[in-house]
């Protein structure tokens, strides 16, 4: 049975509270979810009932904080359908998910005058770590430009190619404009010219399908937090034989078969990337998080969240004045937007004064923000507790702010 809106809004409490007298408005989903009381919950369960530390004990408390701990890793598999549990690797966030592969795998494989390929939309997670190691080993990093509308250019990636190219990473989903990007052509030709392919799944693991065998990535990273889950806790997905052949990222506690003082040896997969004792209590929570998506189901999810986007866009438009930055074809629920004549942060401070939620600034994404040549937008982003009156709510706020600034 699909639950209606205010059954959903139920389950979460902080939709329930005030924010300078005025019921909250949170449209800044695209940075982090709420999260839902069977995720508040297990957390809580976790610290009064089996808060141990995972894999190296034998009493009782360990065993079941272990099997609750690799309950989620199980859990996680199904919901991105990896072949193998031991190719989920669980990490702080998207953030460390992609420097694993630029420390470890990049700096394994890639050589002086080596290239690799990223979009002009990435996020700076997605940026930064390419060019601490381009930098490092004289390598190449080349940027797929996009429209004014926010898309990838294809017939201009298909010329970026080279006998030297050995990495594509680009972003599924774009935090800033929404924009889907056709990951599935671009993983098929990076792997007919060899190249390995990252996908930062951030944004794109609440609203779409995710199917890592179908997309036949070599790599696909995403965070808790963005799924209704705790913050601090992420995934690489990796194909199995590729984690084998990469080195660790940290040393330590845990990511060891035999350590001696002359030479260690390592854990097998996938205990040789995750050293240390592990954010035990939010990984079993992300569980509870996956399975409250499940329960929802994703069908219903973007059923619902594309009428959202679909009434903004028309809502918005009809202000003076606004410019909608991002229009691509295929968008999940985020909109971004310029207003002429008043900048961002102020319109943001006077619709935090009514309780309204939005992001403003560059998003992480300064490249971006450069190409549009502004130094950054106003972003509502929508989830599945949010409903037609919380728009109005932005657009009536929106049109009270511009009076006032204007």
């Amino acid at each position: 049975m699909i639950q209606s809106i205010d059954d959903i809004r139920a389950d979460f409490p902080i939709l329930h509270r005030k924010v300078k007298g005025h019921p909250l408005v949170y449209l800044d989903n695209a940075a982090t979810t709420q999260k839902p009381k069977a995720v508040i919950d297990a957390l809580t369960y976790y610290y009064t009932n089996t808060n141990a530390n995972v894999h190296r004990g034998i009493h009782s408390l360990a065993e079941e904080a272990t099997a609750d701990f690799e309950a989620t890793r199980d859990t996680v598999k199904e919901f991105i359908n990896s072949a193998h549990r031991e190719e989920v690797i669980f990490t702080r966030g998207t953030t460390e998910s992609i420097n694993l592969v630029a420390y470890t795998w990049g700096r394994q494989n890639i050589k002086e005058g080596d290239e690799i390929i990223i979009s002009a939309m990435e996020h700076h997670s997605n940026i930064v770590p390419w060019q601490i190691l381009c930098e490092e080993k004289n390598a190449l990093l080349k940027v797929i430009p996009i429209t004014e509308h926010g898309e990838i250019i294809m017939e201009e990636f298909d010329k970026l190619f080279s006998p030297k190219t050995k990495l594509v990473s680009v972003v599924h989903v774009s935090n800033a404009m929404g924009t889907i990007n056709p990951v599935e052509e671009i993983i098929n030709k990076s792997h007919a010219v060899g190249a390995k392919v990252l996908i930062d799944g951030a944004q794109s693991s609440m609203h779409l399908d995710i199917n890592v065998q179908k997309l036949n990535c070599d790599f696909f990273a995403c965070s808790a937090h963005k799924l209704f889950g705790p913050t601090g806790i992420g995934v690489l997905y990796g194909k199995k034989e590729i984690l084998e052949s990469m080195p660790p990222f940290h040393g330590g506690g845990e990511m060891i078969k035999d350590c001696t003082l002359p030479k260690t040896t390592y854990a097998d997969l996938p205990y040789k990337f995750e050293a240390g004792t592990p954010n035990i209590g939010d990984t079993i929570a992300f569980k509870a998080a996956l399975e409250y998506i499940q329960s929802i189901g994703k069908a219903h999810i973007r059923k619902h969240e594309d009428e959202l986007l679909r009434y903004a866009t028309e809502k918005l438009l009809q202000i003076n004045g606004l410019k909608i930055i991002g229009t691509a074809r295929n968008k999940i629920s985020v909109i971004s937007f310029v207003i002429n004549g008043v900048h961002p942060q102020d319109v943001g401070i006077l619709l935090d004064n009514k309780g309204i939620a939005i992001r403003t600034g560059h998003h992480c994404a300064q490249p971006l923000m450069d190409f549009y040549e502004i130094p950054g937008t106003m972003r509502a982003s929508f989830a599945v507790y949010n409903t037609i009156e919380e728009i109005d709510k932005l657009t009536e706020g929106l049109q009270k702010a511009i009076k006032l600034l204007l």
